[in-house]
């Protein structure tokens, strides 16, 4: 199916647990996407028929001492001592890696050549089974706690040649590419849990009475909710849009970066106004809606922070109008 497919599950999916969701789009738009359009041959035919079926995928970029200069990478490919050519050795941690407790695979980045700088960072696909490979605890984290996010840790974890993604070198390229098209993905994730929002609040505004009405039919209340559907609407459309530029082949990233700042913000502000219109049910664990809105604070932070999508949004405007 095609990309937009995959966002509308994603988004459907967000609207009743936004970890599952995380899952899948991790799963898709970033692991499985990269091995259909970089992986040889060899590659797919190993992994895309598990993929589909019964085996989570894991995309092991982030470190501790990278963040937001996401290639800063301590991880080193070490070309492996009595192997045959093109094999190397894993060294290092990764952190904060989603799918890590379940995967069955790690698409793992690592520099294979220091010396060129981020020119050397090459991606592997790594078999968790593999010796060396080493799952910590999970993350306690606010939000997104049905969905594993671990350290791991590649202790001379022996790669060989055909498990390199792609070509030697091009990792820094590929993890672009594919980090642009999954911000568009988590902004469907956080889209969903607005969507997810109004549908638990809205019933309750229209069922709860006070002083005689429906909370529903407050002025002050309908100008917050008709404002928060008005917002979440403009979200789905610039995701969606994003989606429609990828796939037909133009420029997508900047609105791929605009898609994921504004529906990251648009989420936060109606899961907040979802727990107000709840009132006290909204304070407790009955309703979803604070489930919601520590589930959607990390939209802000993963797979580029809301300062790195404006740093990109500029430095793209900054191009366009210089080029007039």
């Amino acid at each position: 199916m095609s990309f937009t497919s995959s966002l509308l599950a994603v988004q459907e999916i967000s609207r009743i647990d936004p970890s599952v969701a995380l899952m899948l789009d991790i799963h898709n738009t970033l692991t499985i996407n990269a091995i259909r359009r970089w992986g040889s041959s060899e590659l797919q035919s190993r992994w895309l028929p598990r993929l589909a079926q019964n085996t989570v995928s894991s995309f092991a970029l982030s470190e501790t001492g990278s963040g937001s200069d996401a290639f800063a990478l301590r991880t080193r490919a070490v070309p492996a001592s009595g192997a045959p050519p093109g094999s190397h050795t894993l060294h290092g941690t990764k952190a904060w890696i989603s799918n890590a407790r379940e995967a069955g695979v790690f698409l793992v980045f690592a520099n294979a050549d220091p010396a060129q700088g981020h020119r050397g960072i090459t991606a592997f696909l790594v078999d968790a089974a593999r010796d060396g490979v080493e799952v910590g605890p999970p993350e306690r984290k606010l939000g997104l706690r049905a969905n594993s996010t671990c350290p791991v840790a590649f202790d001379g974890v022996r790669v060989d040649a055909c498990d390199v993604l792609g070509e030697v070198g091009m990792g820094y390229r590929y993890c672009m590419e594919i980090l642009n098209e999954g911000r568009i993905g988590i902004g469907a994730q956080q889209v969903g849990i607005a969507l997810g929002c109004l549908d638990v609040a809205m019933p309750y505004l229209l069922e709860r009475t006070q002083f005689g009405s429906p909370l529903a039919d407050f002025q002050g209340l309908q100008h917050q909710y008709a404002q928060a559907a008005t917002e979440v609407r403009a979200a789905e459309l610039m995701v969606y849009d994003a989606a429609r530029r990828k796939e037909a082949g133009m420029d997508f990233v900047k609105e791929a970066s605009m898609a994921k700042l504004y529906s990251s913000q648009v989420a936060e502000r109606v899961a907040s106004k979802a727990i107000e219109w709840l009132g006290g049910m909204g304070f407790t664990r009955e309703l979803m809606a604070e489930k919601f809105y520590r589930d959607c604070k990390v939209g802000s932070i993963y797979e580029g922070t809301s300062n790195i999508q404006l740093q990109t949004i500029a430095k793209i405007m900054q191009r366009e109008f210089g080029d007039r």
